[in-house]
């Protein structure tokens, strides 16, 4: 059984507590209130993490089924969130300027691509379709499934409208993409701090789609990962297989190999940390009406001066209207299978 597959059939609804340091969602603790915050909502499976907690998540829909969706909530308020728009990219109070918030998507091992719904309201995490099947990625020698915790920096847009001075290619329309390289599994819906230390240049069918190299400031590595190079040093051959990875994971689909700028080279931290800038910026101009939106579903319910923001009443409604849950959904075993791709 795969590790995505363990952890979903735990049970049909859970309501999860994610961690993430933000104070502009997070109230102070009260006298003798127990280091470990509870969600106000325990619904099947729930799991405790630290006091410095900020968001949950709720599940909708039948598990590995089209209709099942993850949605964000502020963790005090109860409050349904945007994990797209109302999560900040940098966490309140940090002083370290390479330090981000990181939204989980997809946890290390596992399969199923799952992906900020960028065209839904409230943008929910669920799985991608194409030709009306669930996609999950398949297991290409040695890999198996994602071999980082991948997920997406909140608040930032690669523009379609946007032709990338580098890569001579327009934006992805999508959130910038994060491979969070440390040694522990994350959980889906957790939002993480993440270090940058460098950036790849994917070329997907024509569009530009950064990705992001982290480390969870928690993560043992962390203190001496700093740039990219120190990838190199003390993860040696983790740069070649990430590349490798993005390369030929469409393959067994029937795709061609993806390419890259930069002669399949990462750039340092200093360059991504350009690239989260320019993309932070791109979203503020589609948060407030001076780009074209290109679909992406804006709604919010704290980003100030937004021509999109809603109320939270209008936060509840939208969630409201998702499907119920449902018995968990079998995947097919066919999954697990490896792939051999030749390279030459």
């Amino acid at each position: 059984m795969s590790v995505a597959t363990c952890l979903r059939s735990s049970g049909a609804l859970r309501t999860l507590v994610v961690t993430g340091v933000n104070t502009l969602f997070r109230t102070p603790k009260p006298k003798n209130q127990s280091s470990f915050q509870r969600p106000l909502i325990c619904t099947g499976v729930c799991r405790f993490y630290s006091k410095m907690a900020s968001y949950a998540i709720e599940e909708k829909g039948p598990q590995n089924s089209m209709d099942y969706r993850v949605f964000f909530k502020n963790a005090s308020s109860g409050n349904y969130i945007s994990p797209f728009h109302d999560i900040p990219l940098t966490p309140p109070g940090s002083s370290d300027p390479a330090v981000f918030n990181m939204v989980v998507e997809v946890p290390r091992w596992s399969n199923a691509k799952m992906e900020i719904k960028t065209t839904e309201k409230m943008n929910p995490i669920k799985q991608d379709v194409k030709k009306e099947k669930l996609r999950f990625v398949k297991n290409c020698f040695p890999h198996h499934g994602y071999i980082w915790n991948y997920g997406a920096f909140p608040q930032t847009w690669e523009d379609p409208n946007h032709r990338d001075e580098h890569t001579e290619c327009n934006g992805d329309n999508d959130p910038l993409d994060v491979c969070e390289i440390g040694s522990r599994v994350a959980k889906q819906g957790e939002v993480i701090q993440v270090k940058v230390l460098g950036v790849l240049a994917m070329i997907d069918e024509g569009e530009t789609d950064w990705k992001i190299l982290t480390i969870d400031v928690r993560d043992k590595l962390a203190k001496v990962l700093n740039d990219v190079e120190d990838i190199r040093e003390h993860m040696p051959g983790f740069l070649e297989a990430t590349f490798e990875w993005f390369k030929i994971y469409k393959v067994p689909d029937g795709k061609p190999f993806n390419s890259f700028a930069f002669n399949a080279e990462p750039k340092n931290k200093d360059f991504a940390l350009d690239i989260i800038k320019k993309t932070h910026g791109q979203w503020q101009q589609l948060m407030h009406n001076k780009t074209d939106p290109a679909g992406i579903a804006c709604e919010n319910v704290t980003v100030a001066g937004s021509a999109h923001m809603v109320s939270i009443e209008k936060a509840k409604e939208i969630v409201a209207a998702a499907p119920a849950t449902g018995k968990v959904e079998p995947i097919d075993p066919e999954i697990d299978a490896w792939h051999y791709v030749s390279q030459q």
